[in-house]
């Protein structure tokens, strides 16, 4: 279950992150960005979420997980398609070679903190 790696990176780097934009804050939610092409198993980020970030900065904050689907362009054809796995086959020739162009996202889209109680603020990373 490498998803609970996963979430110890997320926690160092937004750790990292809020430190460096002034410390004593408040993190609400965490805006997540995962491609279906990842090989990340989101219900099990949803499940272990929670446990894994008790006693961090983070505890108590959300995790809210955007789902990219997986696109390509087929090298043999030029055409464009979803692809749900990594063998799927270009719809108008067959070909298995494809140029990947979004699904493989596993990023930090934004971190949703709180310097007072009623002070909420959006901070982007990238």
């Amino acid at each position: 279950m490498h998803e609970l790696s996963i979430i110890h990176s997320i926690i160092e780097t937004v750790e990292a992150t809020v430190q460096k934009r002034g410390g004593a804050v408040q993190v609400e939610c965490v805006y997540l960005q995962i491609g279906r092409l990842a090989g990340v198993e989101v219900e099990n980020i949803e499940f272990l979420w929670p446990a894994a970030i008790q006693d961090t900065l983070l505890e108590g904050a959300a995790c809210a997980i955007e789902r990219i689907a997986g696109e390509a362009v087929c090298l043999d054809c030029q055409t464009d398609y979803a692809v749900h796995n990594y063998f799927d086959p270009c719809p108008a020739c067959g070909s298995f070679w494809k140029e990947v162009k979004a699904g493989e996202e596993l990023k930090i889209k934004s971190i949703e903190i709180c310097a007072q109680p009623a002070d909420a603020v959006a901070m982007g990373i990238n």
